[in-house]
């Protein structure tokens, strides 16, 4: 082989390892991005739990979380969410050993249970609004429906990503690119469930004592 041929070869491998190495900081990259995305949500959740906190007792005379909230229906609604955490999880497990058909799987089991769960948050809303006791009751009532909201609001985003998502991973596989949007998704969802933990003990546990 000529030297100028070695010398191509030895180019060539450079440029793949360089490729390979952006294409793995531009996937680090995103990662610590949407970290600080979610610290920027850790913010806003904060500021919502906070007020909530303050007006938690400011019922105007009208309805109070003992009277409005069904205990049962919440834990149905947690326990959707906790189980599509593990379903989430499953999905991850079926992309990092190279299986396509079952992060599919999963992810449409993730979509299904966040699903119900919304639809079970807008009927509770819907319910509430209906006998009265919508946000312009009391100022009780106007945290309530925007801390549980901004979190179904979370929810729904998430929904709409996972769709995407499973429409580009049908396209293109599992490419490195989807693989860092996946992971993504992975941290979004589980920090809803862990806001959820929290509206569910502050607002729904602690409005029933």
């Amino acid at each position: 082989m000529s030297s100028s041929a070695v010398l191509d070869n030895h180019s060539a491998s450079i440029d793949v390892e360089a490729a390979h190495e952006d294409h793995h900081d531009a996937g680090s990259t995103s990662l610590v991005g949407f970290w600080i995305y979610l610290m920027s949500d850790c913010v806003l959740f904060s500021g919502l739990f906070a007020t909530y906190a303050v007006l938690s007792h400011q019922f105007a005379g009208g309805p109070t979380g003992r009277e409005l909230f069904d205990l049962q229906f919440v834990a149905v609604e947690t326990a959707l969410l906790l189980v599509s955490s593990l379903t989430y999880g499953l999905a991850t497990l079926a992309m990092f050993k190279g299986n396509r058909a079952g992060l599919i799987r999963w992810l449409g089991v993730t979509f299904l249970l966040g699903a119900t769960f919304l639809a079970m948050e807008i009927y509770e809303f819907h319910h509430m609004i209906e006998i009265g006791a919508g946000p312009d009751r009391s100022a009780f009532l106007s945290a309530f429906f925007t801390l549980v909201g901004t979190h179904g609001f979370h929810i729904l985003t998430g929904l709409i990503w996972i769709v995407v998502l499973v429409a580009q991973v049908m396209r293109t596989g599992l490419t490195k690119s989807n693989q860092t949007r996946i992971m993504c998704l992975s941290l979004f969802w589980h920090f809803l469930d862990i806001v959820w933990i929290g509206v569910f003990t502050l607002v729904y546990l602690m409005g029933v004592l």
